[in-house]
């Protein structure tokens, strides 16, 4: 499937690497961006716009008139969303339900719809692993505001359109920023191999995470778009690891045996509320659409721990 495909979050971790699939397998790529300081992969066709205002989705419909969208941008750390709960709400939550309306007038027709959700609707989950028919109960402001989002998918999909949402589980690579957690054990980390570090700084370290590799979670939203039919996909490997597992594969990959003592708890890191074992069943996907993770846990920590290493990972 080829076509003309509008972006935004187009220069994150996941639309990166989406954007350079698609420009690959010639697609015309256009994304969205907030401003002109962005980096944007090679042959993609740059809109400046804000999310969050009420004509921004409406022009850029209208100009690029897209065969898919895929919905990628919005609030992306969890600790943010504690400090902003009003902008998270309105950046990943209400700026879907204008992106909708926006595709879908009056209900007329318009162009397949993928929109990015997160593990982080199941936050307060009281099954493990999580499925497409675990309750929706999250348990940070970012998470709930997932979850109107992956609600109004299901709304839209009942009226006849072609939306769905990919549930995307953890997943990394050395695109992402310094921000999230996994970067903040492998930087360090890198650091305390060549000597500009001492010490590891990291928040709960029980915390069970499904941690999976971007381009092949990219994959799913792409086999999504391709679908005869919209549906909502648990996105994950299916494996839990734990925040400590993490750091002990980092430590590994890095060549360094003894390091224990190297590791503290900092209260500065610990959430309000955590979701404590976030791991995903990715049977529906598997199933239906034949996709399967190829970067196991280990190597996907390894490539991590070697692009700090060699100052090739994002800042």
């Amino acid at each position: 499937m080829t076509g003309r495909a509008l972006v935004s979050g187009v220069t994150g971790q996941d639309g990166s690497y989406l954007a350079e699939r698609l420009v690959a397998e010639g697609w015309e790529v256009h994304g969205l961006v907030r401003s002109t300081d962005e980096t944007v992969v090679a042959g993609v066709r740059v809109h400046h716009g804000d999310v969050t205002a009420p004509g921004t989705f409406r022009d850029l419909l209208s100009a690029v008139r897209p065969d898919v969208v895929f919905h990628l941008a919005g609030v992306s750390s969890v600790a943010q969303s504690w400090r902003e709960p009003a902008t998270t709400a309105d950046v990943t939550g209400t700026a879907v339900a204008r992106l909708l309306e926006a595709c879908f007038p009056a209900g007329g027709a318009g162009p397949r719809v993928v929109l990015a959700s997160s593990a982080e609707v199941f936050g307060a989950a009281e099954v493990s692993p999580q499925d497409e028919t675990t309750p929706v109960r999250p348990a940070s402001p970012y998470g709930a505001a997932k979850a109107f989002a992956l609600h109004l998918a299901g709304v839209y999909r009942q009226a006849g359109h072609h939306v769905s949402a990919a549930v995307l589980y953890n997943h990394e690579s050395p695109r992402r920023p310094r921000s999230f957690v996994t970067r903040q054990i492998t930087s360090p980390e890198a650091g305390i191999v060549v000597g500009t570090e001492t010490e590891l700084r990291v928040g709960n370290l029980d915390a069970r995470r499904d941690w999976g590799w971007a381009p092949d979670h990219v994959d799913a939203m792409v086999r999504m778009a391709a679908a005869g039919a919209a549906e909502d996909y648990v996105v994950a490997t299916g494996q839990g690891h734990s925040v400590r597992d993490f750091v002990a594969a980092a430590f590994d990959a890095a060549g360094v045996a003894d390091w224990q003592h190297l590791v503290h708890v900092d209260p500065r890191f610990v959430r309000p509320v955590d979701a404590v074992d976030l791991v995903g069943d990715p049977t529906r996907i598997r199933g239906a659409l034949g996709w399967v993770p190829t970067v196991g846990f280990r190597d996907v920590v390894a490539r991590m721990v070697e692009a700090d290493l060699t100052g090739t990972a994002a800042d």
